[in-house]
This record gives structure tokens, sequence and C-alpha cells, in this order.
């Protein structure tokens, strides 16, 4: 862009009455600001050299892994394989007791049928029971009492047999 092109823009910005025009090319950015003090009015015009951003990529270095922590991690995974997991049905706050001074719903070690309540979530100040679909132990309670809950959050882990 030359100069001429430049003046005739300053020129139809003051015309228009905007207070400020911000205008981006491939090689150049320029900013023209008018202000008035006094019915004396004043142009500012900012040329700046476009330059691309580049940002370069982070890679993480991953974490050493040692044979053990290995055997670990595949043991854990497949003694998860053969519970079943309730998660959550909706967003909100979980509580597992009905009342501060009443006890948990369900512990571990408890056993569970089909509808029995394991819990309470709250959403949006409605108190929602949620309810077992499956029979069987509670082995392991994954999220703490009057904890905050996503959709689709493991809740507790349950072994059918």
């Amino acid at each position: 862009m030359d100069l001429k092109e430049i003046q005739n823009l300053i020129k139809f910005v003051a015309k228009s009455g905007a207070s400020e025009v911000k205008l981006e090319m491939d090689d150049i950015k320029i900013t023209i600001k008018t202000a008035s003090e006094d019915g004396k009015e004043t142009t500012i015009v900012q040329q700046l050299p476009a330059t691309p951003q580049v940002v370069a990529p982070v890679q993480p270095t991953p974490p050493a892994i040692t044979p053990a922590a290995v055997v670990e991690e595949k043991s854990a995974s497949d003694d998860n394989s053969k519970y079943i997991t309730i998660k959550s049905p909706i967003i909100g706050t979980l509580y597992r007791k009905p009342s501060p001074d009443k006890p948990t719903f369900v512990e571990v070690g408890d056993s569970i049928k089909e509808g029995d309540v394991l819990c309470i979530i709250e959403a949006m100040k409605l108190f929602n029971e949620i309810e077992s679909e499956v029979s069987g132990k509670i082995v392991k309670v994954l999220v703490d009492d009057s904890s905050p809950v996503e959709f689709d959050q493991p809740l507790f882990l349950v072994d059918p047999s």
C-alpha cells in the first residue's frame, strides 16, 4: 500500500465519522484513530509491519515408564474390568447422605439391588435420587461427598457376582 492510498483512507475515515479503523493486510497493519478536542480534529495513523506469529508446537516429554509401573497399570485395569461402573446421569453436586445428620446411602461392601438409592445429585436446586440399575456389591466409591460431578463421570464400582 503506497502513501497515496493511505492518505485516501484517512480522508475516507474522517468523512465517515468513525472514531477508529483497523486494517490488516498481508504485509502491513494500519490503525487510524480520529478524536476531536475543542472542535479540533486529530488523526492518528499507526503503520506497523504485520509479522506473522508462528507458534512452535511444544513436545511434552513422556514420563519414564518402568516395567513395574506398566504391570501395576495393567493389573489395575484388569481388576476393574470385571466390575460395572455406575456413572453420573447429570451434572451437579453429589451427596452421599439424604441429610447431614443421616448415614450414607451405601458404603464399600454393601450389597445393592436394582432400584436402591445410591446417592443424590443436586442440579439447579433439584435433588435427584440416583438409583442402581444393577445388583451386586459396592467395591469402590469414586466420588467424595458434596463434590461436583460431570455428566458420565464414574461414581461407583459394583461387583455384579
